[in-house]
């Protein structure tokens, strides 16, 4: 049923929370899970040293990157936020297990490269964590994960990050 899942990852506890449900499907159905960390160009950059200064690293998104290290693509972006792109994916590749994964750093905004992504490799499944906000906060802030189900052509799960 599902021979390829999308797993965007910003590296927050909203997407760390998917990682028990991406495994468990991924092993049920002998799946590849492409992890996707997106570099937020809108956000990239914004401090002194040119790296990410928020609590969470705004980092799903979409415009395909030259390819660069071990078989992921490098963004078009300072090497030091590249490397914390890298970083994210790893460590979200690693929480899987003994999953086959497919490791992916692309910018752009970010449910616009997912959604890409997911198109370009013609995956079956989008799992997602989501932040949990909602109300005002949900409307100013925006949600990746609401557009990418709204968008998207394909089934969604998404994992709130609170449960």
């Amino acid at each position: 049923m599902y021979q390829d899942i999308l797993y965007p990852t910003d590296g927050s506890t909203g997407s760390e929370a998917a990682a028990e449900h991406v495994r468990n499907l991924a092993s049920s159905f002998d799946a590849t899970v492409h992890v996707l960390h997106v570099v937020d160009m809108r956000h990239a950059g914004l401090g002194a040293s040119g790296g990410f200064h928020s609590d969470e690293p705004s980092a799903m998104s979409g415009r395909s990157a030259e390819t660069g290290y071990e078989g992921m693509e490098k963004p078009d972006v300072d090497d030091e936020i590249a490397e914390q792109a890298k970083a994210i994916v790893e460590e979200a590749a690693a929480a899987l297990g003994d999953v086959e994964t497919v490791p992916a750093v692309e910018t752009g905004t970010p449910h616009s490269a997912i959604l890409r992504y997911a198109d370009d490799r013609d995956v079956d499944l989008i799992v997602m964590g989501t932040h949990g906000r909602t109300g005002v906060e949900r409307y100013l802030l925006g949600s990746v994960a609401e557009k990418v189900v709204r968008m998207a052509d394909r089934p969604v799960l998404t994992i709130r990050g609170d449960e």
